[in-house]
Order: structure tokens, then C-alpha cells, then sequence
């Protein structure tokens, strides 16, 4: 298949640039504990300082692959499919889901929303960042809000994203890796303080899994 080709079936969202995939236990926020298959598309133009994965940022490294293969891969393995990245959202993201969906499998995503939404969700874990902030309806269909804490003021970003969410989304804070130590207490001070906060771990690298 010629160059051409390969670029217009990404950008229908027939091809996705693979960077890996894998299956383990959900590790963040609200479905934690949870065994899923996890989809992580490449591409990436948010670019977090802090991010733990920035092989992902850029998508020509990473392999167009059909939707088909995809999706027939993760089948083997759960009915929880996690969409990630990089920012899936990058994508065309109907193509997949609808396939998925085809074949009675729950669809979660992982996105800041920094691009409309596209696709059909079971489950929409938005995490915006001050880089590139969220657009379009997205805050209306998240179902939960998940702000990564790195220093104090990230605090009074979570408190203006929450008020952008729908009164159902549960609100998690959720410290960077890198200065969990420092960042924690913080959190766990600020939640008994707001309540309508919950804390959230990245409790995957503690049980030491992807």
C-alpha cells in the first residue's frame, strides 16, 4: 500500500499509529483494580513536561495498523478496552469504537480533550492540561475528571476545570509521579478539605505492572 494510501485511511480512522498494546489491570481512577485491554495510539502535541510516556508524541514512529487487527487483538483478552495515548483524540476515533462495539466490547477513553470528540464512549476519563485545554462538549460527556497534581497551583486549575463538568463527573486529583512524595500530603489535605474530591493513585507502578 502506497504512502497516500496508508495517510488517508488514518485520517479516516481505518489505520491508527500503534505504539503498543497490552493487557494488565487498570491502574487510575474510578475502574481501578480492574482487568482491561489497553490501546495506546501515538501522536501527541500536548506535551507535558511531566509525561511518562513521550515515545508516544510522535505518531510517524509508531506503525499505521488496521482497525481490524486492533480490535480483533483486543478481544482475545477483556471486555474493558481502554483507549490511550499520546491523545487519542488526535484521531478519528468512530471507526475503532464502532468495530469495538460490534463486537459488545466496553470503550473507555484516556484524553485531555485538547480535540473534539469523536467516537462512542462507555467511559470518558478527562485529564486537561494548561498546555492545550479541552474544547468542545467534552466536559459535558466526561464521566470523571482526573487532574494530575505537580505543584500547588495545579490546584486552582483543578478547581476551574471541575466547575466546567457536568454535575455527575466525579473529580479525582492525582499526584505526578515524579514528586509523589512532596505532592501526596498536599492532596490528601485538600481532599479532607473538599470533599467532593476523591484521590486518585497511579496504583499500577506500586503493584510494579504496565
Amino acid at each position: 500500500m502506497v504512502k497516500e494510501d496508508v495517510l488517508a485511511l488514518v485520517d479516516q480512522g481505518l489505520m491508527l499509529p500503534l505504539m503498543e498494546e497490552f493487557y494488565t489491570i487498570q491502574g487510575e481512577g474510578f475502574h481501578k483494580g480492574t482487568a482491561a485491554y489497553f490501546i495506546r495510539v501515538g501522536g501527541c502535541d500536548v506535551g507535558c513536561h511531566w509525561c511518562d510516556v513521550k515515545e508516544s508524541w510522535n505518531a510517524e514512529t509508531h506503525p499505521p495498523t488496521g482497525i481490524d487487527h486492533i480490535v480483533a487483538n483486543a478481544a482475545k483478552y477483556s471486555d474493558t478496552i481502554v483507549i490511550t495515548g499520546g491523545e487519542p483524540l488526535t484521531w478519528d476515533m468512530g471507526p475503532l469504537t464502532d468495530a469495538l462495539k460490534a463486537r459488545n466490547l466496553k470503550t473507555h477513553i484516556e484524553t485531555s480533550g485538547a480535540y473534539p470528540l469523536s467516537g462512542t464512549w462507555d467511559w470518558i476519563c478527562l485529564s486537561p492540561k494548561k498546555n492545550k485545554l479541552p474544547e468542545g462538549i467534552i466536559y459535558d460527556k466526561a464521566h470523571e475528571l482526573k487532574m494530575i497534581v505537580y505543584n500547588k497551583h495545579d490546584f486552582i486549575f483543578a478547581e476551574e476545570q471541575a466547575a466546567k463538568t457536568n454535575k455527575d463527573c466525579i473529580l479525582y486529583l492525582q499526584p505526578e509521579w515524579s514528586v509523589r512524595d512532596k505532592v501526596t500530603p498536599w492532596i490528601v489535605d485538600y481532599v479532607m478539605q473538599n470533599p467532593k474530591w476523591k484521590v486518585s493513585l497511579q496504583t499500577h507502578k506500586y503493584l510494579n505492572i504496565p
